[in-house]
């Protein structure tokens, strides 16, 4: 940050970018020099099999614009996207409500509300890209809109089920069957 103090005002608008790398630069190296003093393991990312959106609003015309933009944004970031669809029916509540308070039974007033759907599934990621697009993809989401996210992980087979599965597999000489056969 001392950097910045020494910048007149005289000086163009590159030298101001050139600062800005500067400092991120050093950011990079303070954050480099903790990780590395910490002395911790070294932490892998997550793999994702499959990350679902399911994207809720009241305007289909609106979750449909958003489809295109998340679609577009995923294209660009080389995320591979399997599904972008919208059932064709929304969900109906309708509500029944009394005009008045105390009295009046007979008068009455009918709400409905729609709920228009949209579904897109991401496939093959890894953690820090898809917090890096999730991040990317609700900080640009309509106003009136809900997004939910479902992740599958995928994880290694626990020790108990590897070793079966590998002494199962392992390539077995024909001696061995064949003294396996006589016993």
């Amino acid at each position: 940050m001392f950097l910045l103090k020494n910048i007149s005002q005289s000086q163009n608008v590159s030298a101001g970018i050139q600062i800005k790398a500067l400092v991120q630069q050093m950011t990079c190296q303070r954050f480099l020099a903790t990780a590395l003093a910490t002395n911790d393991t070294p932490r892998y990312d997550k793999l994702y099999k499959k990350v679902q959106v399911e994207v809720r609003g009241n305007e289909p015309a609106v979750l449909t614009s958003y489809g295109t933009f998340v679609s577009a944004a995923a294209s660009h970031l080389g995320i591979e996207m399997t599904r972008n669809t919208q059932p064709k029916k929304a969900i109906h509540e309708r509500y029944t409500v009394l005009k008045s308070a105390f009295v009046h039974k007979k008068h009455r007033v009918q709400y409905e509300f729609r709920t228009y759907y949209r579904y897109m599934d991401f496939e093959k990621l890894t953690e820090s890209t898809t917090d890096t697009f999730l991040e990317y993809i609700q900080r640009n989401l309509p106003e009136g809109v809900a997004m939910k996210v479902t992740k599958t992980e995928i994880k290694p087979l626990f020790e108990s089920v590897r070793e079966p599965l590998a002494q199962d597999t392992a390539p077995s000489s024909p001696s061995t069957e064949v003294t396996e056969k006589q016993s």
